[in-house]
């Protein structure tokens, strides 16, 4: 009896070691194969796009632009660079082509002004800053970080925000730097059409939007979010929209991911939608892609609202819903890389 039962314990002791082993094994191939070393995701716009009016070239001219920002975001990753500048590097190119909807690309108010807006978030920490409504600063992502590392706030605006640019050496530009023939030529038309009675009774909806962003994970584990865009084409009394609203347009939380949106930006404010697709990653659990879709492609569609958004988590798993024609889209991860315009490519 006693040869039994000795046995019966050693049985156990030993199954108990091997589950034990298993286990370990389980969470360490999970771990691994869970966290690539880096990942960044990019979006240069939603909401203008239309596949039967872009002409090869041009749709050539914008993947090359969008691979030349996933390499100097990649490259800054690589190097061991944070994530923050990867995001704001990534960021800053994008506002210098002029293709985009930022920096040197953006769109004219009714007043004839470009007014540019941006946003960064610390997944880190979840310090922000943010900027709206600058007429004269050549990368507004970067005095956008100035205002989260060097400011006690948020959010500046206008002449404020321009002159706490000046006090910490940020580049400024004349404005005449952002003057483009085809945004002033656009702008010229759209004015001309919403001063019409036409524009009154047209049914047909807003698509002057766009905007850029990015979303990046570091070699530490660490998320970070930015958006920068020039708003919307003849936009009225200095309308902002969700780009430099944290939460809205811009969200980053190492404990759920980090998200940058584009699209038309009332929406995206009264919904709150950077922070309420994070929300669902940390309260519900859902996976990125899962959240994503339930607010882009369900809640804003049922609300009337057109965009998309990049989001990316700790684990490095990606989601770019967007419900518009197409969204200007990218990511690199070690080995992977993607770029892509229309509906038909999403992946």
């Amino acid at each position: 009896m006693k040869k039994l039962f000795s046995k019966i314990i050693l049985f156990i002791f030993l199954i108990s070691i091997f589950i034990f082993q298993n286990c370990s094994n389980i969470s360490n191939t999970k771990k691994g194969q869970s966290t690539p070393t880096y990942s960044i995701v990019i979006h240069g716009g939603a909401g203008t796009l239309n596949q039967k009016e872009m002409s090869k070239e041009k749709e050539q001219e914008y993947s090359l632009a969008l691979d030349s920002a996933l390499t100097i975001g990649e490259n800054a990753l690589i190097n061991g660079k944070s994530s923050l500048d990867a995001v704001e590097l990534t960021i800053c190119y994008l506002e210098n082509n002029p293709l985009f909807n930022a920096g040197k690309g953006a769109v004219f108010s009714h007043d004839g002004k470009n007014e540019l807006d941006a946003s960064i978030m610390d997944g880190k920490n979840q310090m922000a800053g943010a900027v709206g409504g600058v007429t004269n600063i050549k990368n507004p992502i970067r005095l956008a970080r100035a205002v989260m590392e060097k400011s006690k706030h948020v959010l500046l605006t206008g002449a404020g925000a321009e002159a706490f640019a000046k006090e910490n050496n940020i580049e400024i530009v004349d404005p005449n730097y952002f003057f483009t023939k085809k945004r002033w030529d656009d702008f010229q038309k759209i004015k001309h059409e919403e001063d019409s009675i036409q524009a009154l009774i047209s049914k047909n909806p807003d698509k002057k939007f766009g905007t850029v962003g990015c979303v990046a994970l570091d070699q530490f584990s660490n998320l970070a979010a930015g958006t920068s865009t020039g708003g919307m084409t003849n936009k009225r009394w200095n309308r902002f929209g969700d780009t430099p609203i944290i939460g809205a347009g811009t969200y980053a939380n190492n404990n759920s991911c980090a998200v940058s949106c584009t699209g038309h930006g009332e929406y995206f404010i009264r919904y709150a939608v950077a922070h309420d697709i994070a929300a669902l990653v940390s309260y519900k659990h859902l996976s990125v892609e899962d959240a994503g879709n339930e607010i882009i492609m369900k809640k804003l569609v049922e609300k009337g609202g057109e965009g998309g958004c990049i989001i990316l988590d700790k684990f490095g798993n990606i989601a770019m819903p967007f419900n518009s024609e197409g969204m200007y889209r990218g990511f690199a991860k070690p080995n992977v890389r993607m770029v892509e315009i229309f509906k038909e490519n999403k992946q």
